[in-house]
């Protein structure tokens, strides 16, 4: 078996307030275990499952053990970024819309998509990235739009 990536995790100094963001944002859905501070992401159809091959991973959010990064400093850890379907520039707007920063505008990366960052409510960074470029071309796979 490959070493794939096969799930990920979001620190939120307040879970609640990420969980709104993220569910409003993209539609993920979050189940908390038990009385544990940590919540099950289901990222949506075509995620990977236990055993279940997919085109997604699902994920996690857990109670935060420390202060939320800085506004400036470098990522430390790793970051996701989220594959779109759809249009990148109205995605990235709204996530401006329900409380993100700008951490690096969208721009089209020829040969790539076109991919764009924010800081999500509590200072975690993370991408948006889509095939389709800004002139409707399409840089990787798929069909033209």
């Amino acid at each position: 078996m490959p070493n794939l990536v096969v799930h990920f995790e979001i620190h939120a100094s307040e879970p609640q307030a990420l969980i709104d963001f993220y569910g409003q944002l993209l539609g993920w859905t979050f189940t908390q275990f038990g009385d544990m501070p940590y919540w099950s992401i289901d990222t949506g159809e075509g995620s990977i499952g236990v055993n279940a091959p997919g085109n997604g991973i699902n994920g996690g959010l857990t109670q935060r053990q420390g202060p939320p990064p800085e506004r400036g400093a470098p990522v430390n850890g790793c970051n996701v970024v989220v594959g779109v379907d759809g249009s990148i520039d109205e995605l990235f707007q709204k996530g401006l819309d329900l409380g993100a920063a700008e951490a690096l505008p969208l721009a089209d990366m020829q040969g790539v998509g076109r991919i764009g960052y924010l800081l999500d409510p509590d200072g975690n960074v993370f991408g948006l990235i889509s095939p389709v470029l800004s002139d409707g071309s399409v840089a990787m796979g798929g069909a033209e739009r």
